[in-house]
Formats: C-alpha cells, sequence, structure tokens
C-alpha cells in the first residue's frame, strides 16, 4: 500500500526529470566525492541504476578511486582500461547500469576541453554531471554542469536553469 501511495504522489509532485536520485543518497554522493578529492583535486564517481521508461534512478555509486587506485594521482580524473572492465563487471553482478557520471571541478562546473573530447561513456545519451568547488557544500541543482552526450563529440547542455528539469534529488526521488 505505501509504495502506491508514494507512487501517486511521486506522479503529482515530482517534475519530469531524465535523472531521479534519492536525497539522502545524493547528499552521501556529494560528501564522499569532496571527501575523496581533499579539496585539493578532482574525484568522481560513476551513478549506477536503472531506467524505468524515459527517466532514470539512481540506486548507488561507484567512485573512480575504488576502480582504479590511481585514479586521482595527476589531479584530474583518469581511469584506464581495467577500471571499467570492473565497473562493467560490477553492474552484471548487481543487476544496474551506468545512469551517469558525475565529477568534480574547482571552480565552476564547465565542461573542459578534455572532457568534452573524452566522454567516460562514449554512449549517446549518457549523463556527466560536473559538480563545481570540489563539492564543498553548498551543492545546488542550479550550479552543476549537467551534459548529456549526443555521439561524435558533440554535447547538450542541460546546466543552469534547466538543470532542476534534468535532474531531481527531492524527497519524492
Amino acid at each position: 500500500m505505501t509504495f502506491s501511495i508514494r507512487a501517486t504522489i511521486r506522479a503529482l509532485l515530482v517534475p519530469e526529470c531524465r535523472i531521479n536520485c534519492p536525497r539522502r543518497l545524493w547528499k552521501q554522493i556529494l560528501t564522499q566525492l569532496g571527501r575523496r578529492g581533499e579539496g585539493r583535486h578532482e574525484s568522481g564517481a560513476f551513478l549506477l541504476g536503472r531506467g524505468t521508461g524515459s527517466s532514470l534512478e539512481v540506486k548507488e555509486a561507484i567512485y573512480y578511486d575504488e576502480l582504479d587506485s590511481n585514479a586521482y594521482s595527476t589531479g584530474v580524473c583518469v581511469l584506464f582500461g581495467d577500471a571499467f572492465a570492473k565497473l562493467w563487471a560490477i553492474c552484471r553482478e548487481r543487476g544496474l547500469t551506468v545512469v551517469a557520471d558525475a565529477h568534480t571541478h574547482p571552480g565552476a562546473a564547465r565542461q573542459s576541453g578534455s572532457d568534452r573530447a573524452n566522454p567516460m561513456v562514449a554512449r549517446a545519451g549518457h549523463i556527466a554531471i560536473i559538480v563545481p568547488r570540489y563539492a564543498e557544500a553548498p551543492v545546488v541543482i542550479s550550479d552543476l554542469g549537467i551534459y548529456e552526450y549526443q555521439g561524435e563529440h558533440r554535447w547538450k547542455n542541460r546546466s543552469g536553469k534547466n538543470a532542476n528539469r534534468f535532474l531531481y534529488t527531492g524527497y519524492w526521488s
């Protein structure tokens, strides 16, 4: 019964969004990104979940340094093939898929040339979320850089005032 009431309320109150992430999980992700970056360097995570129709639901996060202990050694996020093999194995084992990736930048959440040229998952529809100020609180959705990969190194910017309609991290997520 609770599930149907929650689903009904969610359908009425939650805006149509591409990605839904429970508030508590989103806060944990931001906290971990900040901790792992130590306020000095980038850190990142893959957001794992499931698709339900046109919406993606985040269920958990796998941090880059869990896949590759040297992921942050250059100061920016770098992963090699072995890390992706581990990631795909985790996804298969848990019955999840990569919903998006999130990584931090020192200042504003603008997509760098390297980010544009090297998507973490080079598949059309993949979402890259850039968190400003190394995830130092407060982080509001409209400050995030949200980019949807279109293929062939083209991206659609979903940031700014449109971000709240693309990523929902509220109570009813």
